[in-house]
């Protein structure tokens, strides 16, 4: 199979950030990244290019870097709730996922992309939970949210009969 190396002028996913020579698939360089825009052909006259795109990114790098620290320190202090409707015995009707903690953020002044929120399966159950935002490659926050019922929580037919069998031995004994 042929490969070529290409000038990454933009970030790439699982590839390689901008300023960045990587050996690719021909066929990817030469259908993808080179139309789009987000690769250049190595070639002797793109050499000072590629330092003017390493000096870009080392600076853009550190600008994310701070950005995402301070975001993290505001996160760190952040608390969010929410309410749900619940059932008999306290089930909760749905769920929390990741867009009703985006949703959440972005109400509590936060602009975070909702790929960075790691929530890998909806939350069903009542209480606290965690869970992790990525802001940057080196900051990561675990933001913790509480789950609360809306309504007041009924006890399930089943625990209602338990109860009710427990009362009755009770009022035999006596």
């Amino acid at each position: 199979m042929a490969h070529t190396e290409v000038l990454l002028v933009k970030p790439v996913d699982g590839l390689g950030g901008e300023g960045d020579q990587v050996r690719v698939r021909a066929g990817y360089a030469r259908n993808f990244l080179l139309p789009s825009g987000m690769a250049l052909p190595v070639t002797h006259a793109n050499s000072k290019q590629i330092e003017a795109l390493k000096k870009r990114r080392a600076g853009r790098e550190a600008l994310e870097l701070s950005g995402a620290q301070e975001v993290a320190q505001k996160l760190e202090k952040t608390s969010l709730a929410f309410a749900v409707t619940t059932g008999e015995g306290g089930k909760m009707f749905g769920s929390v996922t990741v867009g009703d903690l985006h949703d959440k953020l972005v109400a509590a002044g936060f602009s975070i992309d909702r790929k960075r929120i790691q929530l890998h399966t909806p939350v069903k159950t009542l209480g606290r939970h965690t869970v992790k935002v990525k802001l940057h490659a080196d900051v990561a926050v675990d933001l913790a949210f509480d789950v609360v019922s809306e309504n007041p929580i009924e006890p399930s037919a089943e625990e209602k009969a338990a109860e009710d069998k427990k009362n009755r031995k009770g009022e035999s004994r006596r």
